[in-house]
């Protein structure tokens, strides 16, 4: 009798203390059970509790995998020399190889800083512990892109009525233009992808643009800065290419840190982001941006949400283990069209 009482007593204690834990946070949102958002701003709070925070020796920094990684290692070498004078700590570069690594890499604490892509960014605030705070720019906004649908100049491709029947690159399952947003504007225009075209999807938006070149494809829904920095560097001829369709301004890449990283640091990497100016080779990368430019997810972001929520995008564990499915079944793909050739 006395056993049962004594675990009837640890019982309802453990009970009792998931129920507080699980009543601690306020209020969390679309955020992981891992994080709370008390403050209403969309992305996770610092830990209250001190013991939790996180002041690495090594800091470790990487850039989206939208293009050639070595490019953007090299590209964000003085960025890295800044944020360690900064800090007076050792910065690393670790390349990813997909959008769910870098997610994963967050969320367990193996990444402390990064650059990501403006659609995998919800799951990163929602499932890492992202806290976006710049993107690149200008003294006075933001740098933008738009969606752009590109195709041969001689396909007999028009507008995109045309992409009917046709076979269209899309990119990734988590892009913004290049997926997302073709689902959630083109219909608008009276065109549904999957329905009236055959989707195929591409792994990254230079090989989809390349794809078109090459006749891999007849169109494509591409990022317009990953377009132009393309035709900037050489590696395509913009004048073989015809622009059927442009969408509104969406932001660029998001640029942040780990939520749960000391407020000292954070803090001093903030300030390192801000004050920093781009040396003229990242100026010719990024499209002549100068600086990371302050912004909030809750505001810059509310466009690429809605996108989101138009297609049914979830920024929770099926949609990362939808989009990291995805991932492996491109890269499958592509080994097994290698291993053919």
């Amino acid at each position: 009798m006395v056993k049962k009482i004594l675990f009837s007593l640890m019982a309802f204690s453990f009970l009792t203390g998931c129920a507080f834990a699980a009543d601690h946070c306020k209020n969390r949102g679309t955020l992981d059970e891992m994080y709370c958002d008390e403050n209403m701003d969309m992305v996770p709070d610092t830990p209250k509790d001190p013991s939790k925070w996180k002041d690495p020796k090594t800091l470790v920094f990487t850039y989206t995998p939208v293009e050639d990684p070595a490019v953007y290692k090299d590209a964000f070498a003085d960025f890295q020399s800044y944020l360690e004078k900064a800090t007076g700590k050792k910065v690393i570069y670790y390349t990813v190889q997909s959008n769910s690594a870098q997610v994963e890499a967050m969320r367990s604490g193996r990444l402390h800083i990064a650059g990501f892509s403006t659609g995998p960014t919800g799951f990163a605030v929602n499932l890492a512990g992202f806290v976006p705070i710049a993107v690149k720019g200008y003294p006075d906004s933001f740098q933008g892109y738009n969606l752009i649908v590109v195709t041969k100049k001689d396909s007999g491709i028009k507008s995109l009525d045309d992409l009917k029947g046709k076979r269209v690159a899309h990119t990734s399952a988590s892009s913004n233009s290049g997926n997302l947003a073709p689902r959630a504007i083109f219909p608008q225009h009276g065109i549904v992808p999957d329905k009236d075209y055959t989707v195929v999807y591409s792994g990254k938006h230079d090989q989809s643009i390349l794809g078109v070149a090459h006749g891999d494809y007849d169109a494509a829904p591409v990022a317009s800065d990953v377009f132009n920095r393309m035709a900037t560097a050489g590696r395509i001829n913009p004048d073989e290419f015809n622009i059927v369709f442009t969408s509104p301004k969406f932001p660029t890449s998001s640029f942040g840190l780990a939520h749960n990283l000391n407020p000292d640091l954070a803090k001093t990497i903030t300030n390192a982001f801000y004050s920093y100016r781009f040396t003229p080779d990242m100026k010719e990368t990024f499209g002549n941006a100068d600086r990371f430019f302050p912004i909030t997810y809750k505001k810059d972001w509310k466009v690429i949400r809605d996108i989101a929520e138009s297609t049914g995008t979830s920024y929770n564990h099926a949609g990362l283990k939808k989009m990291a499915e995805k991932e492996a079944a491109k890269k499958a793909a592509k080994k097994k069209k290698e291993a053919k050739q």
